[in-house]
Formats: C-alpha cells, sequence, structure tokens
C-alpha cells in the first residue's frame, strides 16, 4: 500500500505541474479570467511567500520544510504500523502538493497560484489544496483513529 500512495503522490504533482503549466501558457497573459462572475476567477499570481503571501522572499526556508516534511512522511509511509485510509490519504496529498510547490520554489523562486474564491482573499493552487485536505485527513486520523483499535470504518458508522 505504501507503494501505491506513492505512485498517488507522483499523480498529484503531475497533475499540480500540467496544471501551472497551462496557467503559465494560457492565463498569464491575461492575468484574469472570470470563470463565474462575483464568485470564481483564475488569477495568476507569482507567490513569494506561504499561505496569503506571508514570509515573503524565504524561498529555502520552505525549500528545507519541503524537503523535512515529505521525507518524514514518505518514511512514517513504510514504518507506521496504524494506517487508516485517513493517514495513508493525508500523506500521498500533503507529499504531492508539497512537492508540486517545492518544483515552483526550485525552477522560478516562487510558486504560481491561480484558484480564487471572491468570498476567499487568498490565491492558491492544485498543490495547496492537496496539502490542505491532507492535513485535514491527518487531524483526523490522530484525533480519532489513532490508539483506536476499533478502525475508522467502525468509528464511523457508530460502532
Amino acid at each position: 500500500m505504501p507503494l501505491i500512495m506513492l505512485l498517488l503522490s507522483v499523480l498529484f504533482i503531475a497533475i499540480d505541474q500540467i496544471l501551472k503549466f497551462l496557467v503559465v501558457e494560457y492565463l498569464k497573459p491575461v492575468g484574469i479570467k472570470t470563470i463565474f462572475n462575483d464568485f470564481l476567477s483564475l488569477d495568476y499570481v507569482e507567490n513569494r511567500g506561504a499561505a496569503f503571501g506571508i514570509l515573503q522572499n524565504q524561498r529555502w526556508l520552505f525549500i528545507v520544510i519541503t524537503v523535512v516534511i515529505s521525507a518524514l512522511l514518505i518514511f512514517a509511509l513504510f514504518r507506521y504500523r496504524y494506517h487508516e485510509f485517513f493517514s495513508y490519504a493525508a500523506s500521498s496529498l500533503i507529499v504531492g502538493g508539497g512537492i508540486g510547490n517545492l518544483i515552483d520554489r526550485v525552477l522560478y523562486g516562487y510558486v504560481v497560484d491561480y484558484i480564487h474564491f471572491s468570498f476567499f482573499p487568498a490565491i492558491f493552487n492544485f498543490g495547496d489544496c492537496c496539502v490542505t485536505v491532507g492535513t485535514a485527513f491527518l487531524l483526523l486520523h490522530i484525533l480519532f483513529f489513532t490508539g483506536n483499535e476499533r478502525g475508522p470504518e467502525k468509528v464511523l458508522r457508530g460502532k
């Protein structure tokens, strides 16, 4: 199963990089493309910081943090004995999204962001979505399934 999760991470990296390539090719020249009026737009942004643009120009800090977290999660994929759906999915999503953004930081010095919902101030990308959902899954695993012999299927069904 760990190998399958790594392959899934590679798929997430590929999706992230393909989307960013398309954004650079087709969105960068126009800047903004409205998808749903007053709800969703695609806005080309070169983000040199973290979420919400904090810690601007700390490229090497983000590279080191991403490498360390990814290495720890990959190690845990193979060594952690109590994996459940949420821990496997979390590892795959966080590694895939993190490495997708890492590639941008290493190659360009910034991360390409492009998704913007009018009700949310930040502009983000597919890799950010993977990391966010993966982190939520990891929290679910830690809070509800760590040390629980019943497993997520029984807990979710209330047994």
